[in-house]
């Protein structure tokens, strides 16, 4: 992917990068060491960061442990790239002060997403628009829901162009956090031993449950999460496409599904779409009705893949088809997509 990107370099090559990850000791922080060790981002030193809560302990990473410093008092000068997951409070105090620092920032939260001054970047779908950074060195990830969505869509939308989207989603609780995966398996035990689930974390109780609800509701009947998903979806791959989402949260701990309706301007085909996204970087195709193989949420979790299948005409509606997408929510959906961006920021044409 990165050879293919036609852009000047924005950091100076060497041997190795000082990398430091703000939010180190949460999911998507230890995830993103994980994916940094697993792709050998060539690391020269590694400043791990949190709250004053997690400050003092330690994370591990190629195979040493390293002390998590203090947001509060942490001084960026000499970091090369931080990879924020750590709020979207925390990143609206701290990134522009690392990117002050000349650092370039890659935020996991939602507090740049809509700035119209800020990039908000998939890899495989709009690496161009890295070049906003250039002046503020703040790069935004997309929402999980809409970075697993555009990364199958796009290959079909450069090759006929899409007019409007509708999609449900069906979210993992791991998009919540660590403590409402606790509560789906505490809720999961009680209720199976007979005893009372407590509901903290969600409106409702998330075992053995479906809820249409993720985020608040706005005026508008839409939940927050659903304009997210509308808003930036437009944003990554342009503003003529017309997106409804409904988004759902249901009792699975890992991996995101979707089922995504399209609309193109032309016939596509459900033939053509298979070929396409066979042969689209990041994606892998299971779609075999006969042998009732298609992606599942539990097979996903864990890996780097968009998973698509029951890719179908619709014939209710012309130049449509219905598409299902999973991808798992924290390595795609979060610190793979932030990694990818960090990878494209070294890269020497």
């Amino acid at each position: 992917m990165n050879e293919q990107i036609a852009m000047e370099a924005f950091l100076p090559s060497k041997d190795g990068y000082v990398v430091a990850v703000v939010g180190a000791t949460g999911a998507v922080g230890q995830t993103m060491l994980d994916i940094l060790a697993e792709r050998k981002f060539p690391v020269a030193e590694l400043i791990p960061v949190a709250s004053s809560r997690s400050a003092g302990s330690s994370v591990h990473f190629n195979g040493k442990d390293y002390v998590v410093q203090d947001l509060e008092v942490f001084n960026p000068e000499g970091v090369d790239i931080a990879l924020f997951s750590a709020g979207g409070s925390t990143s609206k105090e701290h990134a522009p002060r690392f990117a002050e620092a000349g650092c370039y920032v890659v935020d996991n939260s939602s507090a740049w997403r809509m700035d119209e001054e800020i990039a908000l970047v998939v890899p495989e779908v709009n690496p161009q628009a890295l070049e906003m950074a250039r002046y503020n060195r703040i790069i935004a990830n997309p929402n999980c829901s809409t970075i697993q969505m555009v990364v199958a869509l796009k290959p079909l939308h450069d090759v006929v162009p899409i007019e409007r989207i509708v999609v449900s989603t069906y979210q993992a609780v791991s998009g919540a956090g660590g403590k409402a995966i606790e509560e789906l398996a505490k809720q999961t035990s009680a209720l199976l031993s007979g005893g009372k689930a407590e509901v903290n974390v969600f409106p409702a109780r998330i075992a053995f449950n479906v809820i249409p609800q993720i985020d608040v509701f706005l005026e508008s009947g839409y939940t927050k999460e659903e304009q997210k998903m509308m808003d930036e979806t437009c944003k990554i791959m342009g503003a003529g496409i017309a997106v409804t989402a409904t988004t759902v949260r249901v009792p699975v701990f890992y991996s995101h599904s979707e089922s995504v309706n399209v609309t193109f301007s032309a016939p596509m085909g459900a033939d053509k779409a298979r070929d396409l996204l066979a042969d689209a970087d990041g994606i892998c195709v299971v779609d075999d009705p006969v042998g009732e193989d298609y992606p599942l949420a539990s097979e996903a979790a864990g890996t780097d893949f968009v998973w698509v299948g029951r890719i179908r005409d619709d014939d209710s509606c012309p130049n449509s088809l219905h598409l299902w997408v999973v991808a798992d929510n924290v390595r795609k959906g979060a610190a793979l997509n932030a990694v990818q961006i960090a990878e494209i920021l070294i890269y020497q044409p």
